[in-house]
């Protein structure tokens, strides 16, 4: 906090900068009601011109005419350059309409202006016993005599045996409206604060990469060891402290029981008299899904990064190799000249352009061919049944994919998610395998990479990858006799 460091915060920081622009007020409030609000991570260009049209529209009836001259495209293109940065302007692969997303210094001074308002009810409680929580979590995971490990563990049971004892014999003492209150406005706190910092997070990542590649654009070493320093630069993402906190998160949240869990203590809280009368925000009772979705979109950000460093690398790859064609062009060129004028002397022979190495354990053994005995055989055919009847050659199993998605969406209707092997033990399989690989191929419609998630008609499709689940339905064998028939595939998880 020096007077430098402070002077540089304030030339170049982009939220010192939003903060202190005249334009500061129409920037943060229609930012944060694109955006933060409603939980977006990306919108195209011209949704969001549309959207910036119409508040300018409104403020300028309010405000007259000439408080915002210019239009809505020119300032979304001046809070995106370099001066402000403000907002990120990008292009998908494979499209030629600009992206829009906001920098995490945006967020920031878009959290630091809301919490400027004045509230009426400051709760200190639950951050207390928050901090209390934390430091013994520290010092429990972090001891290493296993006496006291174990003294700390009977401890904690004796407290929970005497809090039961106490809850059989009636006294059972229930929190009051305060800290109520208190811990709910604590949750939708850090739940804000951990969307805002996936963005954080992915900024991050999309650091790392670049600098990565500005190695790869100055590097004058081999290729080997280029690519020995990519893959440990690669490795050191993943390895790092927030990658690794990052992984942990993900296969928290991506538990289907932890999920569950969390949907039900929302309802239980949110019905809460108490907690109805803070009027909390609507997104409030599907966080958790927010969270899934923020989160997967980060972990596609990264899968986009590698796709995009490997093509940089193919990139450099092919200057190589068209240097390499050079080289053999000029050799031919040479040697094109010298046809019809050969030098008679100072020529050199080879006697082959590599020497041919057969090892003896590298010879197969002899194996005697078998030939085959054909028999003289006429195929009788009654003739009472001269006729047959080819109709099963030509017998199709259609799978009706509309009644498949129909019955996902029945079950969604009163659960919020339902795994694959859930939904086909309610509704079994009808037509075998070609009705399980049609829920696979409509739960993978869209862009869907591994532990990610498809949007099929409102729905979301999650393949979650680290878990197997065999699933299980009934058939026939050639026989006419029914047969179990068992498939095992990665979890595959419905979820509105």
């Amino acid at each position: 906090m020096n007077h430098a460091t402070l002077v540089t915060l304030r030339d170049r920081h982009p939220a010192w900068r939003l903060l202190a622009s005249p334009h500061a007020p129409l920037v943060a409030n229609f930012l944060h009601r694109v955006f933060v609000a409603p939980n977006e991570r990306v919108i195209s260009e011209a949704d969001l011109a549309e959207a910036l049209e119409d508040e300018l529209f409104v403020l300028r009836e309010q405000l007259g005419s000439e408080t915002y001259p210019k239009g809505a495209s020119e300032y979304l293109n001046d809070w995106a350059a370099a001066d402000k940065g403000w907002l990120r302007k990008f292009y998908k692969p494979g499209t030629d309409e600009a992206q829009f997303d906001l920098t995490p210094a945006t967020e920031k001074a878009i959290a630091w202006l809301g919490s400027l308002t004045e509230r009426a009810f400051v709760g200190t409680e639950s951050r207390l016993l928050t901090l209390f929580a934390l430091l013994e979590q520290i010092s429990a995971g972090t001891e290493t005599d296993p006496i006291k490990r174990v003294d700390d563990l009977r401890k904690r049971r004796d407290e929970l045996d005497v809090e039961i004892a106490r809850v059989l014999a009636g006294d059972a003492p229930a929190l009051d409206d305060t800290a109520v209150k208190d811990r709910f406005q604590q949750f939708q706190q850090l739940a804000r604060e951990l969307l805002s910092d996936f963005r954080e997070v992915e900024h991050n990542f999309r650091l790392l990469d670049r600098k990565v590649r500005e190695k790869i654009a100055l590097w004058e070493g081999s290729k080997g060891a280029l690519l020995d320093e990519i893959m440990g630069e690669r490795d050191a993402i993943g390895d790092s402290d927030q990658g690794r906190s990052f992984r942990a998160f993900w296969d928290f949240l991506m538990s289907s029981s932890r999920q569950e869990e969390l949907s039900a203590r929302l309802d239980q809280i949110l019905a809460l008299p108490v907690v109805a009368a803070l009027k909390p925000e609507p997104r409030t009772r599907r966080v958790h899904h927010d969270w899934l979705e923020a989160g997967e979109h980060t972990q596609r950000t990264v899968a986009q990064l590698s796709q995009q460093l490997r093509r940089f690398l193919d990139d450099r790859a092919f200057l190589e190799n068209r240097r390499i064609l050079d080289l053999l062009h000029g050799i031919e060129s040479k040697a094109l000249a010298l046809r019809t004028a050969p030098p008679t002397v100072g020529l050199m022979t080879i006697d082959a352009m590599g020497a041919e190495v057969e090892l003896p354990l590298e010879r197969p053994m002899f194996t005697l061919s078998v030939k085959p005995r054909l028999a003289d055989l006429a195929l009788e055919v009654d003739p009472a049944e001269d006729d047959i009847s080819t109709d099963r050659l030509f017998d199709q199993i259609v799978v009706d994919k509309a009644r498949l998605r129909a019955t996902v969406q029945q079950a969604l209707r009163v659960r919020a998610q339902i795994t694959l092997r859930e939904l086909i033990n309610d509704e079994p399989l009808q037509q075998g395998l070609a009705e399980l690989v049609a829920y696979l191929e409509l739960a993978h419609d869209g862009d869907v990479v591994g532990g990610g998630a498809a949007s099929v008609d409102g729905l979301r499709a999650v393949v979650d990858e680290t878990v197997e689940e065999p699933i299980q339905w009934r058939a026939s064998n050639p026989m006419g006799e029914p047969v179990t028939r068992e498939a095992r595939l990665p979890r595959v998880i419905f979820t509105r």
